[in-house]
C-alpha cells in the first residue's frame, strides 16, 4: 500500500501532523505501538496527570478551604479507586476522541512498532510478531520521549516510580521523596501532598524549575514551601535501597560533603525525559542524530531525504503543544504550502496551585542577551476578582523591549495563569507592544486585569497600586 505521508507515533505531534496532512489532500497513514492512540501525553502524561491535579485540589478545597467562604461540611474521605476511575475515565475519553477524529479524516492506522528499513519504507511490526511494508513519499517520525533514568535507581513501578507509576499509586505514601524539581516532579509531587503525602523534593540545582523567571520561581517555592513541601537543593541522591513496602534514600550535597540517609515510602524520579528514537533504524540509515534528537533543518527534514522529525524527537523543548504546532508546519509544507513555528512565542506551564505561565524570555534571559528592557509587575493582592475567589497569591511581570516597547515576556504565578498567558501569546504573536496590552479594555471584574495592570506598570502606570 502507498501513501503520500506515513506518521510514526500518534501523541500529540503525531496525529495532528497526520490529521492536517489528510485535510491538504494528502494519502495518510499512522503508526503506533501501543494499542490506544495519544501517545505519553495522552494515556500517561499531561491528561492523566491533569485529572488527579484537579481531583486532588477539589479534596484539597472542601478539606481545608470552604470554611472563610461559610460553606461548612465534614471532614472529607478519600475514595482513592473513585479519583483513579475519573483519571482513567478522562484519559479513556481523549484517546477515543483523538481515534475517532483520525477516522473521520479518513487517515489509516496501524498498530504496531514502526521502522524505517529504507527511504520510502516504514516496516510495521505487530505485538504477534507480523510485518508489514508500508510504501510512501515521506515519512515524519513523531515518536516522542521517555523517562530520563537515574544511574544506578532501577525503576520498578513500585517502590521507586517515573511519572507512570506515580499515576497510578494504590494508595497516599505516607513519606513521597521526590528526585528533581522541575515540572513533572513538581505537579505529581502536589498531587500526592494534597492527598496527604509528606514531600521532599531533592534537587541537583541550587533552584527549582531551571530556566524559568528567577523572581517568579522564589515566590512559588515559597508558597509551595507554606503549603508544606521540603526542598533539599543542592543535592543529590547517590542510592536507593528498596525493600516490599519502602526505600532508603541516600542523599549527598551536589559539591561535595556529608551523605544523610532519608527514609520514603515511594520515591518518584523526575529528572526529565530524553528523545525516544531507538528501534527506528536510523543509525543504520545514517541518520543524523545530536544527544539523541535527530537533527533537522528549518523545514523540519532529517539527513535522510524524505523523513521528517517533530515534537521530542529533535530540538526545543518537550511540549505537547510545540509538537502540535510543528506537527501541523510539516503537514503544510508536505503539501507546498509554508508551515512555520514561532519558537519564541511557546508558552510554559507548570499546573500546580498556584500555576506558573511563562512566554518568551526571562529577565536572566534579557540580560545576558544585553537588551536593554522594562519592567511591570502587579500583584493579585490588588486584583478585586482575586480577592472575591480567595486566590491572591502571585502576580503578572510583564517585560518589554526599552526602545521599542515590544513586548518580550510575560510571566504569571498565580491561580489560572495558564489560561492567563493565551493573550500574552496573541499579543507577542502580533509583535504588540506592552502599550497595546495596557490600552485593550479588560472584563472587570476578572483575573485577566492583573495582566493589563502589569502592562500599565512598565510604563510606572497601573492605576490599582
Amino acid at each position: 500500500m502507498s501513501y503520500d505521508l506515513v506518521v510514526i507515533g500518534s501523541g500529540p505531534g503525531g496525529y495532528v501532523c497526520a490529521i492536517r496532512a489528510a485535510q491538504l489532500g494528502l494519502k495518510t497513514a499512522i503508526v503506533e505501538k501501543r494499542q490506544t492512540f495519544g501517545g505519553t501525553c495522552l494515556n500517561i502524561g499531561c491528561i492523566p496527570s491533569k485529572a488527579l491535579l484537579y481531583a486532588s485540589e477539589v479534596y484539597e478545597e472542601v478539606a481545608h478551604g470552604l470554611g472563610p467562604l461559610g460553606v461548612v461540611v465534614g471532614k472529607p474521605k478519600l475514595d482513592l479507586p473513585a479519583m483513579m476511575k475519573h483519571k482513567d475515565e478522562t484519559v479513556g475519553a481523549n484517546v477515543q476522541g483523538v481515534a475517532f477524529l483520525l477516522k473521520k479524516n479518513k487517515v489509516d492506522t496501524f498498530f504496531g512498532a514502526g521502522s524505517i528499513p529504507a527511504a520510502g519504507k516504514v516496516e510495521v511490526t505487530a505485538g504477534d510478531g507480523a510485518k508489514q511494508v508500508l510504501e510512501t513519499r515521506n515519512i515524519v517520525i513523531a515518536t516522542g520521549s521517555e523517562v530520563t533514568p537515574l544511574p544506578g535507581v532501577t525503576i520498578d513501578e513500585k517502590i521507586v516510580v517515573s511519572s507512570t507509576g506515580a499515576l497510578e499509586l494504590g494508595k497516599v505514601p505516607a513519606r513521597l521523596i521526590v528526585v528533581g524539581a522541575g515540572v513533572i516532579g513538581l505537579e505529581l509531587g502536589s498531587v500526592w501532598r494534597r492527598l496527604g503525602a509528606e514531600v521532599t523534593v531533592v534537587e541537583y540545582l541550587d533552584r527549582i524549575l531551571p530556566g524559568m523567571d528567577v523572581e517568579t520561581v522564589k515566590q512559588f517555592q515559597r508558597l509551595l514551601e507554606k503549603q508544606g513541601f521540603k526542598f533539599l537543593l543542592g543535592s543529590k541522591v547517590t542510592k536507593v535501597e528498596t525493600t516490599k513496602s519502602a526505600a532508603k534514600v541516600t542523599v549527598e550535597p551536589a559539591a561535595g560533603g556529608e551523605a544523610r540517609t532519608l527514609d520514603a515510602d515511594v520515591v518518584l524520579v523526575a529528572i526529565g525525559r530524553r528523545p525516544y528514537t531507538q528501534g527506528l533504524g536510523l543509525e543504520a540509515l545514517g541518520v543524523a542524530l545530536e544527544r539523541g534528537q535527530i537533527v533537522i533543518d528549518a523545514q523540519f527534514a532529517s539527513s535522510l531525504p524524505g523523513v521528517y522529525a517533530i515534537g521530542d524527537a529533535v530540538r526545543g523543548p518537550m511540549l505537547a503543544h510545540k509538537a502540535e504546532d510543528e506537527g501541523v508546519a510539516v503537514a503544510e509544507i508536505l503539501a507546498g504550502q509554508h508551515g512555520h513555528v514561532n519558537y519564541d512565542v511557546i508558552p510554559g506551564v507548570v499546573y500546580t496551585n498556584p500555576e506558573i505561565a511563562s512566554v518568551g524570555l526571562t529577565e536572566e534571559e534579557l540580560k545576558a542577551k544585553g537588551i536593554a528592557y522594562k519592567s511591570g509587575k502587579f500583584p493579585f493582592t490588588a486584583n478585586g476578582r482575586a480577592r472575591a475567589t480567595r486566590h491572591t497569591d502571585g502576580f503578572v511581570k510583564v517585560l518589554a523591549d526599552a526602545a521599542t516597547d515590544r513586548v518580550l515576556g510575560v510571566h504569571i504565578l498565580g491561580f489560572g495563569a495558564g489560561e492567563l498567558i493565551g493573550e500574552a501569546c496573541v499579543l507577542m504573536e502580533f509583535g504588540g507592544s506592552s502599550e497595546d496590552l495596557a490600552r485593550t479594555c479588560h472584563a472587570h471584574p476578572t483575573m485577566s486585569e492583573a495582566v493589563k495592570e502589569a502592562a500599565l506598570a512598565v510604563e510606572k502606570r497601573a492605576i490599582h497600586i
